[in-house]
């Protein structure tokens, strides 16, 4: 069972199923998660020995590996908890505001 959301903006109250019913079991990958992230995790290539920690801490898999490598983050997905920045050991993962982030992606 999938949900049809296609109007939620236009939901009234009472149209909204109650708690944070997920409906049916492995779906989380259907639903953006990551909208309401204020911090966002960017990597300095530079620093990173691709040691995975991060990858292995993320509590969403929101750290994207190919070929043993880290290769970018799943924004949809990511709620910004800082985690793989604290667990980096060097210091390769910057926790960027999100609003700032998209000021300087505009200019």
């Amino acid at each position: 069972m999938k949900w049809d959301i296609k109007n939620i903006k236009n939901w009234k109250y009472n149209q909204h199923l109650e708690g944070a019913l997920i409906p049916e079991a492995g779906n989380a990958e259907y639903y953006k998660t990551g909208g309401w992230r204020t911090e966002r995790p960017v990597i300095d290539k530079e620093k990173c020995t691709n040691c995975l920690f991060c990858w292995i801490f993320c509590p969403d898999t929101s750290v994207i590996v190919e070929d043993a490598k880290i290769k970018e983050f799943d924004y949809d997905h990511c709620k910004g908890c800082g985690v793989c920045a604290v667990e980096c050991p060097k210091s390769a993962i910057s926790m960027i505001d999100e609003n700032e982030f998209k000021k300087q992606e505009n200019t």
